[in-house]
């Protein structure tokens, strides 16, 4: 079993969920997050802002941070329809990162493994 964790741009949560249907994923965790990678964000009109007194940059973006866990024969696919679908090219589509998942238990049944997904 391997869990994807996903950072990407909000409007493309529907067509993550499209995607994940696809291959039957089982269900996955959203987050609404704020980040910045390559981009680098956005700043204020002026490019300074204060919080607490400190003079900051605001550079983070919203994104959704979407974790599943998943099979291992279903990560190379997954990935390969979320770079078809999702990406568009520029800066900012976001990423993917892969671990591996040790075990799982459903908490109603007591299913371990993949049978828990």
């Amino acid at each position: 079993m391997k869990e994807l964790v996903l950072i990407i741009r909000p409007e493309m949560l529907e067509e993550l969920k499209q995607i994940l249907d696809k291959v039957h994923g089982g269900g996955m965790t959203v987050m609404s997050v704020m980040g910045c990678g390559t981009q680098k964000g956005f700043s204020e009109a002026k490019g300074v802002n204060e919080i607490r007194g400190f003079k900051v940059n605001i550079n983070l973006l919203p994104k959704i941070q979407a974790s599943i866990v998943v099979r291992d024969e279903d990560v190379e696919p997954i990935i390969a329809d979320v770079r078809e679908h999702m990406a568009d090219g520029r800066v900012g589509d976001g990423k993917i990162f892969i671990r591996d998942m040790a075990d799982a238990v459903r908490i109603r049944t007591g299913e371990r493994g993949v049978e828990a997904l």
